[in-house]
């Protein structure tokens, strides 16, 4: 029997800080019903999806940093989105800062949850790759500290889900290789991505015209690598004065995209996904168990960064 998941991007214009929860609550379920009056089974919203991308902003006080942070999912706020997705069928992926208490401790994390047609949690990711800078560099436009706030995740988990194997990544995980193949070890047949990226990138500003087509690329890229369905989606637009990129889309095992939204403000656009068209890409150019030469790739997991010699140009061989 054929295996079909209707997927929608859930793409969001700007959040503004004022903007309240129920304010952004009330345009993720508008979004959720347009999705669903096309035949959405599943909704894919963005990174950090209640809130203003609040790490531009170099904060000390920890109440106004948990202000953006949730203690509960869902919580009364959000709670709206989960009983519209048990009405009408529709399941969602959504991003969001988690406040975690562990071991007595307070940990807060860039997560996203996948959340079933009866509006039930049935998985959670917390980003591996954490972008940006830890102290305030008042050089920049504006602040990218991830890693002030957040506490970097460990795994790449995936989650028999919408009649096949699902997995979840953050933002700049996108960019990583690793990330798509550790999902794609484990038979990963859709990939579910939000992302907050500014169009300029302030240590390197010789990428800002190059914005959209490295998020298009690095997504292309692991969705042929590794034979599955990739779906990236924008929080976009001028948001507290900082210009950030749209370009949600839907990508197919081919690498080829099938849907992209087109503005930068809340936009809905919706693929027909075929699940078993991943096996035309897992059982022949990338089958693991066929072709992959795990012995040749210890470096991966044995360094972390270029080892240079004593000159400063790289080892030429692993020591």
């Amino acid at each position: 029997m054929p295996r079909y998941v209707n997927v929608a991007l859930g793409q969001l214009g700007p959040i503004q800080r004022q903007h309240s929860r129920t304010q952004v609550v009330a345009r993720l379920c508008a979004l959720m019903r347009e999705a669903h009056a096309v035949g959405a089974q599943l909704i894919v919203y963005p990174e950090l999806a209640l809130t203003t991308f609040f790490p531009r902003w170099y904060m000390q006080d920890e109440d106004e940093i948990d202000s953006f942070f949730e203690r509960e999912m869902p919580s009364a706020a959000t709670l709206p989105l989960f009983e519209l997705a048990h009405k009408l069928g529709v399941g969602f992926y959504l991003g969001y800062a988690e406040l975690a208490q562990e071991q007595g401790n307070k940990v807060r994390y860039n997560s996203s949850i996948l959340v079933d047609r009866s509006g039930t949690i049935i998985a959670k990711y917390r980003k591996v790759h954490l972008p940006g800078h830890r102290e305030h560099e008042p050089w920049r436009r504006f602040q990218h500290l991830e890693k002030r706030y957040f506490t970097p995740g460990r795994r790449f988990d995936v989650t028999p889900a919408f009649g096949g194997v699902v997995g979840m990544a953050l933002c700049n995980d996108r960019r990583w290789a690793e990330t798509y193949r550790v999902m794609g070890l484990q038979g990963v047949e859709m990939v579910l991505i939000g992302y907050n990226t500014p169009v300029h990138n302030a240590p390197a500003p010789q990428h800002d015209d190059l914005s959209l087509f490295h998020n298009q690329l690095a997504m292309q890229a692991g969705a042929y690598q590794n034979g599955c369905w990739v779906v990236g989606v924008a929080k976009a637009g001028v948001e507290e004065g900082v210009d950030s990129i749209g370009g949600s889309c839907i990508i197919a095992p081919s690498g080829e995209l099938v849907a992209r939204c087109l503005s930068k403000d809340d936009e809905m656009a919706l693929a027909r996904s075929d699940l078993d068209f991943c096996a035309v890409y897992q059982k022949t150019t990338f089958n693991f168990d066929l072709h992959r030469r795990p012995e040749a790739y210890a470096m991966i997991v044995q360094r972390k960064g270029l080892t240079l010699a004593a000159d400063g140009t790289p080892w030429a061989t692993a020591e």
